[in-house]
């Protein structure tokens, strides 16, 4: 019996809009859906956004997994195995999971070397074919929250517009 082993997927949202960054202590950076008004932006056209989950003991180290093949045989991709790994990998620890770290190294990681109570890091991409990330997100800005930004909430603060994003890092 021969099995076909699924592409590779990772959990990803495509999004116009403009990525401005702040200079307060560090650089941090968001994604503005609509022109910025206090800040300039860094680069604007479509983006594609893509989650990260840190490394157990090494949070510097992040994958944002494509692919998981359990123990037992199934291989999942894509939002089935995103939620798998948050729903019921602490039945599978053994199960390797595939994809590209946030410094673009290809890697394969079993799920218990993964901290799953780290918050999920964010990252942003120049196309779907690349792997190295422009920067990681720390931020939103948008006036409401849309179905295409759903994910993003989730993970990264949302502000109604980059003035109030950056009284937010002077505080």
């Amino acid at each position: 019996m021969s099995r076909t082993i699924p592409e590779r997927q990772p959990i990803q949202d495509i999004i116009a809009g403009y990525l401005i960054s702040a200079e307060k202590g560090k650089r941090h950076f968001a994604l503005a859906l609509h022109p910025p008004k206090a800040t300039q932006s860094v680069q604007q056209g479509q983006f594609v956004v893509r989650y990260a989950i840190p490394y157990l003991g090494k949070p510097q180290y992040a994958i944002v997994p494509d692919l998981v093949a359990l123990d037992y045989g199934d291989i999942l991709t894509g939002a089935e195995a995103w939620n798998f790994l948050f729903k019921r990998s602490n039945l599978h620890p053994r199960a390797d999971v595939l994809g590209y770290r946030n410094d673009g190294i290809d890697e394969q990681i079993t799920v218990k070397m993964l901290d799953l109570a780290l918050p999920i890091q964010v990252y942003l991409y120049e196309s779907v074919d690349t792997h190295i990330p422009v920067c990681q997100l720390a931020a939103v800005i948008a006036q409401e929250e849309t179905p295409s930004i759903a994910r993003m909430c989730q993970y990264l603060m949302r502000y109604d517009d980059d003035e109030a994003w950056l009284n937010a890092l002077s505080v």
